[in-house]
């Protein structure tokens, strides 16, 4: 049985054409795996249908469809070890140079070990990363889909029928009227007004030269603020304020672009939108926090108005020759005076720490945002058990010097 991809997944995956987008989901093991461990991955991938998928793309006049796909061998490649954990990390980031075929498959499996001088192990570690297709799912959803192939029993979010296609025309229509209240209510101050976009810095360089991949990983206990993603904002406020400052650039106006998960019942797999926060680098440690809290609340007050679940409605209702044409048009090498948002900064809770891989416990997980044209610096915050990561990951042209920017993010982080 095939499944189309739901308009906003094909979106994502007629997108990584232009934009490369594949996920990497680290997980760094306790230990070296007993000789079981790869083969105990490949059945536990056997036994979820959704990892049992890769994309069908023949009929430029349809949306794209899900059907099945043996999973094999050649979805997990074992690359031995590694001389540091640096050096791990920097193989890491250059799996981002082969992105997958999701016409061949949707996710492959790429383990390091042993790694020494892991953070947070006693001796040599194992490292996996799931690279797995954006059309797949979003942060939460591939972080779901992860946890099985290293032993979790759990239920991956789906989408429902809501994210099927349906008529454009009264969707549109719906959808226009919604937008008309979503201003209305704007106007009258019931619903927080849109952020307001940054002026770019240096950091929204296009994306040049070496590609750099750093994690710090903290206890939960260690970082301040009343969630984990706040704590990191104002602490990520403190470092790129700095880093950018001793460089003359005036960062008064800094903000982030933030993912956030849609409200409702989830429509298609990729189930968020990013919004954009204030950073607040002038202001004392304990008010930009509050700041940060607040602006957080706001754009999830203004992303819970009917107009967004309406608009999602909408595009599902778009006909697949018109969403491709739209895609085609995008041009990746046109600059914007404003961002959303001057970092990425994506925050996902991958549950409690009982993950394995060949017997070994799991210490830590982290994961490295895709950059894009106009995002050459962005961060991951990852979560599992009381660990948390906190990750880096730039362009050359964005970040001359890593080590300085990381050196001040841990610094902030103390």
């Amino acid at each position: 049985m095939t499944v189309a991809l739901t308009a906003a997944d094909a979106q994502v995956y007629w997108m990584s054409a232009k934009i490369p987008n594949d996920q990497f989901l680290l997980y760094v093991f306790d230990g070296e795996p007993d000789v079981e461990a790869v083969g105990q991955v490949l059945e536990r991938a056997r036994g979820c249908a959704d990892l049992c998928l890769r994309v069908d793309d023949g009929c430029a006049l349809t949306y794209p469809t899900w059907v099945r796909r043996d999973v094999g061998q050649d979805q997990v490649v074992v690359h031995g070890a590694a001389e540091s954990w640096q050096q791990c990390l920097d193989a890491v980031a250059r799996l981002a140079e082969n992105q997958l075929d999701l016409r061949d498959a949707a996710w492959r499996v790429h383990v390091f070990g042993p790694v020494p001088a892991a953070p947070g192990c006693g001796g040599a570690a194992t490292v996996a990363v799931v690279q797995m297709g954006h059309a797949l799912g979003n942060g939460v959803r591939s972080s779901a889909l992860a946890a099985i192939l290293f032993g979790r029993v759990a239920d991956v979010p789906e989408p429902s029928a809501a994210g099927r296609r349906g008529c454009l025309v009264t969707r549109g229509v719906a959808a226009a009227r919604a937008q008309r209240k979503l201003e209305r209510d704007t106007a009258a101050g019931l619903v927080p007004p849109p952020s307001a976009p940054r002026p770019v810095l240096s950091i929204n360089n296009r994306p040049d030269g070496r590609r750099t991949i750093r994690t710090l990983v903290r206890r939960r206990a260690q970082l301040q603020g009343p969630t984990v993603t706040v704590g990191v904002l104002a602490a990520i406020s403190d470092a790129v304020a700095g880093y950018l400052s001793a460089r003359g650039e005036d960062v008064s106006a800094l903000g982030a672009e933030v993912p956030m998960a849609k409200s409702g019942v989830r429509q298609a797999n990729n189930h968020f939108g990013n919004v954009g926060v204030g950073l607040h680098p002038t202001l004392a440690v304990d008010e930009r926090v509050n700041r940060i809290s607040a602006e957080l609340l706001e754009r999830r007050r203004r992303a819970d108005h009917p107009a967004f679940a309406a608009g999602s409605r909408s595009l599902a209702a778009v006909p697949a020759a018109l969403l491709r044409w739209g895609i085609r048009q995008f041009d990746v090498d046109a600059r914007s005076p404003v961002v959303t948002g001057n970092t990425v900064v994506s925050s996902v809770n991958r549950g409690p720490a009982d993950l394995m891989f060949g017997g070994r416990p799991v210490v830590f997980t982290a994961g490295y945002p895709a950059l894009s044209p106009m995002m050459g610096l962005t961060h991951g915050v990852h979560g599992i058990g009381d660990v948390i990561a906190i990750s880096v990951h730039a362009a050359e042209s964005a970040v001359t010097d890593v080590d300085e920017y990381v050196d001040r993010l841990a610094t902030a982080l103390l």
